[in-house]
């Protein structure tokens, strides 16, 4: 039959090659047993990685560049369907499909009398023939062949990449109808851009039939680069793979040196002597040379399951991105890719630039990680440049360029002097950029005529710290750092209720707002404080006439030069019930 037909031609085509590889001077080859070949053949997990396509099943392959490789499928039956799916991944391929012409079945067939050698070479030369052209493509999309009626033989596959070494995807069955692994494609398979904001994009596409007609489970993935769009998910995988520098497999002679191999166990043909330092310099600078071109990937893949709209966020102002949906059947793992579309993302509004005038304080309100650009051009020559800052709530992100060369980039709190090196007619743009935590509120003072700075000086640590031990049912004693320069410090107090949270006294943390708008009723006391040695400028106070049992929020404010004052952080503090 022509069915035993195939199987034996099979069996001498893979047989043969192995051995007389082996042993060129074997004048004879075993038969095969054709039961346990016909069950090897229904396991399809046994032909993974071998030139036999099973019946119903994706295999994965790989080429090496200008290495032309074969695969072949057997048809039992004429008249049979046949359906074979070829998806390239990182690279084009050319293939070609091919109707293996049979020889006339040999008298020996069956009778397991082993075949003479020339008569196997006879086989191996008719599966060398050129056979019938079928089908043949170049490129880069996901193709098939398809034929409703095709006559039974051996259908052989031949590719070859012939830009760079690549992965591929290869399916072929014979029962396609009752098969289709695939996902179907609605009858618009496009990709559409509903809305497009300057870090947001929503996309939109139609669902895939196969979900409402044929019930199986599906899950669409969205597939988010720079560079272009993607015909197959297994290209998209092999991107994201590319951080793997042991992926790739390496040419001798081009990539690895001869040492290389016996680096890993592999027979060198390089001498003794060679020094082993060379070959793991080698395979150091080939993996820096993988891992260097993966750092490059910026793609990004998001499985969102069954809903047909998603919106992108996170992207950045005026960029263009492409989009790519796999519809995967979460079954079988195969995918279908729609078809892809690109968006540019709007521009980031332009902020107004706000001018800052020599030598004056001007406040400052940045929305939550918003951005606020700040221009400063001194009107004289000038060897430096002083910016005072005074940061009231979260820490900001501080930058400063003269001219368009970044002098300053870090993120800050509280109050901070910078001393900026000067240019004649130079002209400074300081960008601000608020926390993600809230909005941010900053004093700032910019000037070329540095004399006594605007806010007074703070140290590090601006807690006030309240001794427990001292405390009574009508006072509280509480102590802060100051500094080596002479500043004024004033207590204020506030009675609060006993719930009184620490959320709420973080509502409060403003450290621009000053003493002015407290009530009068609510200040303790101020004075004088400094110290020439910083470990020993530690100031006390007591807080007398308090309630028994009851919260007071304590507040310490330093006044500087020109009235401008900071906030230490407020202190809630309770009396004792009973003494």
């Amino acid at each position: 039959m022509i069915a035993s037909r195939i199987m034996l031609i099979m069996s001498w085509a893979v047989t043969s090659l192995l051995l007389l590889a082996t042993n060129s001077r074997t004048q004879k080859l075993p038969t095969r047993d054709e039961e346990l070949f016909q069950m090897q053949l229904q396991d399809k997990s046994l032909f993974h990685d071998s030139s036999i396509i099973p019946d119903g099943a994706e295999i994965s392959g790989f080429l090496f560049r200008d290495t032309p490789k074969r695969y072949y499928f057997v048809v039992e039956e004429d008249n049979t369907p046949l359906s074979i799916t070829m998806t390239p991944c990182d690279a084009p391929l050319e293939w070609k499909l091919t109707l293996q012409e049979l020889p006339e079945e040999s008298s020996g067939e069956g009778s397991g009398d082993p075949e003479p050698l020339d008569q196997q070479k006879k086989q191996e030369h008719v599966l060398n023939e050129l056979g019938t052209d079928l089908y043949s493509y170049k490129g880069n999309d996901v193709e098939s062949y398809l034929a409703p009626n095709s006559p039974s033989g051996l259908y052989r596959l031949e590719l070859i990449s012939t830009e760079k070494d690549t992965n591929f995807k290869v399916y072929a069955t014979t029962t396609p109808e009752s098969d289709q692994p695939y996902p179907e494609l609605p009858y618009d398979p496009r990709v559409d851009v509903t809305a497009l904001g300057r870090t947001t994009v929503t996309l939109t596409w139609k669902p895939s039939p196969t979900i409402s007609q044929l019930q199986q489970p599906i899950q669409y993935c969205v597939i988010i680069n720079k560079e272009h769009n993607f015909k197959s998910l297994c290209a998209v995988e092999a991107k994201l793979n590319a951080d793997d520098a042991f992926m790739t497999a390496p040419k001798p002679g081009l990539d690895f040196s001869p040492f290389d191999f016996a680096y890993f166990g592999f027979t060198s043909d390089s001498g003794p002597g060679r020094e082993r330092t060379s070959g793991a310099k080698s395979l150091t600078t080939w993996v820096s040379r993988q891992m260097a071109g993966a750092r490059r990937v910026d793609l990004q893949q998001i499985c969102i399951g069954n809903k047909n709209i998603f919106t992108v966020s996170d992207l950045k102002p005026d960029t263009q991105y492409y989009f790519d949906i796999f519809a995967v059947n979460t079954n079988s793992n195969m995918s279908t890719a729609y078809v892809g579309t690109f968006a540019k993302t709007k521009e980031e509004a332009k902020q107004k630039t706000i001018e800052l005038k020599d030598g004056k304080v001007t406040d400052i309100f940045i929305k939550r990680k918003g951005v606020k650009f700040l221009r400063f051009a001194p009107v004289s020559s000038h060897q430096k440049m002083m910016l005072y800052v005074h940061s009231c709530l979260d820490a900001v992100q501080i930058q400063v360029r003269r001219d368009g060369k970044l002098l300053l980039s870090q993120n800050m709190e509280g109050v901070r002097h910078f001393q900026l090196r000067g240019k004649p007619k130079a002209k400074y743009l300081i960008r601000l950029k608020g926390s993600k935590k809230g909005a941010s509120m900053l004093k700032i003072l910019a000037t070329n005529r540095p004399n006594k700075q605007p806010f007074p000086s703070v140290p590090e640590d601006t807690r006030i710290k309240a001794f427990d031990k001292l405390r009574t049912c009508s006072s509280v004693t509480v102590a802060w750092l100051g500094t080596q320069e002479r500043n004024k410090f004033c207590v204020y107090k506030k009675l609060v209720e006993n719930n009184y949270s620490e959320e709420q006294k973080k509502r409060e943390q403003n450290r621009c707002i000053g003493p002015d708008i407290r009530k009068k009723s609510e200040k303790v006391a101020c004075k004088y404080f400094h110290s020439h040695i910083l470990q020993k400028a530690v100031t006390t106070e007591t807080i007398r006439g308090l309630q028994p049992g009851k919260s007071y929020l304590l507040d310490v404010y330093v006044i500087g030069h020109g009235g401008h004052s900071v906030k230490y952080q407020s202190k809630l503090v309770k009396t004792r019930r009973s003494c």
